[in-house]
């Protein structure tokens, strides 16, 4: 019963942040020496008053003796803090003493309550407050005359220690609203009124420690929210930010805490496990279904939810539990989005094996692990060979050969594609230089550009620069983007490939009909070739639509004086429906595999034709 009874008394009482280690221990260091000082003063006093030397010694001892709390081996905040405070209220209380009573010198009690409040912690003002009680009524029924100096407090001192405890207790109430309002400041998001991330971790540790149950963390982010911004701008975005708030606190419980932690990004700490914290998700994208007003217009939102709970964390530290649900949203925006996932201990390891990755992958290049392997296209009028297509391969020390389509989106993520592309296209016009110079005739090569090449870097002087030091035509070199450069800023890309196509480079629109807007924005590209993804030629001859949709790119492209590529060709009777389709080229296992450049640049690159025969590299 009695632990009941002070579990809910301390639950009452005022708690706020609790301060930074190292602006505490500058704190505590400070109250100490003044701790110190106070005694020393005290001792001065009360000679200077005529007290014995041995009444200022035990005076002095019974002042510093509490601050030995503060030096006992493992001692936390609490200890050291009573150690400091009690030392200053002696000594408060021996003032009293020495000044016989007197009413000016009880001044020096709220004096110390404002000192202890630089803790930012309640155990100090209790502290005070029993003192003040204990002392005052106990001491000033033995000693009334020492205590207090007046009459009526003489004769009944334990109404004056409550009266004198009251004023304490005013005194640091003052104090802990003061603590908790200045608090605030800084604590919240500005735009929306939630909880930050700060304050976010404090309230989830406190919780953590109050609760041996399970804990779980709700980590939310908009999906697209850039495109928001991007379309409809700043101040519509900032409407969806706090509309979604509003729904987050409309479909959370009073007990969980909600937060934002910045950009498109927010939280919500619950106390319950994963199926507690399942169920608030589910009610948030319910919340969520309906469209948002944004900038006068409705707007559909979508948001990804991961949850992790203290039950997989492996510790109860809020940096983890925020860390892990981070991990599962990142999960659920792989797995589409507008989802909710929850945390598996495989996701960490995942993440950390992808961190290792990416920074395995910044010094790939340099540390000659990578390579470039080369790719025949076909005419497939005559199966001759009319260029190569370069493709990195990165053969990692320990894992092996890692797959493109494993390291080429981290590369592209973590913006490493950069030097990458860079490095890849020197090789290979190197290379194509070579093969010419070689062969006698232009040996055309392709090489894959990414988004992040035209965004980041000055991908036409880059181009200008490597053409010129090989001494490679521009118009053997094409230049392959995805249609996904067009989603970001599509005027800019026009002008970039414009300016390429200015140099006699020549420009593919690779995995064709894989975009968002193929058909309108294929019109304004600056392109001369168009490649057919290889998931459309896989099911050519099936019962699936693919060859109407192949025929329809290939009629489009022919009406736009367009040369067309089939990517994937692997079996003999895609390549006869591809020729009875009128597709000029074809790339694919048919006709050859990627493979290194032969180690004697005077060796031609052999490409197989469909007829088996080994034919040289041809225009």
């Amino acid at each position: 019963m009695a632990p009941r009874v002070l579990a809910r008394v301390r639950a009452l009482l005022p708690e706020g942040r609790l301060l930074p280690d190292e602006i505490w221990q500058r704190r505590h260091t400070m109250i100490l020496r003044l701790s110190v000082l106070g005694a020393a003063g005290l001792a001065a006093l009360a000679l200077a008053r005529g007290e014995s030397v041995v009444a200022v010694l035990v005076s002095a001892a019974l002042t510093l003796y509490p601050l030995s709390f503060s030096l006992l081996p493992g001692a936390g905040r609490r200890m050291r803090a009573a150690g400091t405070s009690l030392s200053l209220l002696v000594a408060c209380a021996l003032l009293v003493h020495v000044m016989d009573g007197l009413t000016e010198a009880h001044f020096a009690f709220f004096v110390v309550v404002g000192v202890v409040s630089l803790y930012q912690d309640w155990w100090p003002f209790g502290l005070a407050l029993a003192v003040v009680v204990l002392h005052h009524g106990a001491l000033g029924a033995l000693f009334p005359h020492e205590v207090f100096g007046h009459a009526s407090a003489q004769h009944d001192p334990w109404l004056w220690a409550v009266v004198h405890g009251v004023f304490v207790l005013a005194a640091s109430l003052a104090h802990l609203a003061s603590w908790r309002l200045n608090e605030q400041q800084g604590l919240h998001d500005p735009l929306t009124g939630l909880a930050n991330r700060t304050l976010l971790l404090e309230l989830t540790e406190r919780l953590l420690a109050a609760r041996p149950g399970p804990v779980s963390v709700l980590f939310l982010d908009l999906d697209d929210f850039k495109d928001v911004n991007d379309t409809r701008g700043h101040a519509a975005g900032d409407q969806l930010l706090t509309a979604i708030a509003e729904r987050l606190r409309a479909s959370t419980r009073p007990s969980d805490a909600v937060a934002r932690l910045g950009g498109d990004e927010f939280a919500v700490v619950v106390d319950g496990g994963a199926d507690v914290a399942e169920r608030v998700g589910e009610r948030v994208l319910a919340s969520l279904a309906e469209p948002v007003d944004a900038g006068g217009r409705p707007l559909s939102v979508h948001v990804s939810i991961g949850v992790a709970d203290t039950a997989t964390a492996g510790d109860r530290r809020p940096g983890t539990l925020l860390r892990n649900a981070d991990l599962a949203m990142y999960r659920a925006k792989t797995l589409g989005k507008n989802r909710l996932v929850r945390y598996s201990p495989g996701m960490a390891q995942a993440a950390e094996d992808k961190a290792t990755m990416v920074e395995d992958l910044a010094v790939a290049a340099a540390a000659g692990q990578l390579t470039v392997h080369y790719q025949p296209t076909i005419s497939l009028a005559d199966g001759v060979t009319t260029g190569y297509e370069a493709l990195v391969r990165w053969q990692h020390p320990e894992r092996g050969l890692v797959p493109p389509a494993e390291f080429v989106p981290l590369a592209e993520e973590s913006g490493s594609i950069v030097g990458i592309g860079r490095w890849v296209l020197e090789q290979a016009v190197r290379q194509a230089a070579a093969w010419t110079a070689e062969s006698g005739r232009p040996i055309g090569i392709a090489v894959n550009l990414s988004p992040r090449q035209l965004a980041d870097d000055d991908v036409v002087g880059t181009v200008s620069r490597v053409l010129a030091a090989a001494g490679l035509p521009a118009g053997q070199l094409t230049l392959e983007v995805t249609e996904g450069v067009l989603l970001r800023d599509v005027d800019q890309v026009v002008g970039q490939l414009g300016e390429l196509r200015e140099l006699g480079v020549r420009i593919a629109i690779d995995d064709f009909g894989t975009g968002y807007s193929s058909l309108s924005y294929l019109r304004r590209l600056p392109a001369d070739i168009v490649k057919i993804d290889r998931s459309f030629v896989q099911d050519l001859g099936s019962e699936g639509r693919s060859t109407t949709l192949v025929a329809s790119i290939i009629e489009l492209a022919r009406s736009l004086r367009l040369e067309v590529v089939a990517e994937g060709v692997e079996t003999r009777e895609q390549h006869a429906l591809l020729g009875d389709l009128a597709c000029s080229h074809a790339q694919g296992y048919l006709f050859g595999r990627p493979q290194p450049a032969p180690v004697h640049d005077h060796e031609p690159l052999p490409a197989a034709a469909p007829a088996g025969r080994e034919l040289l590299p041809a225009t």
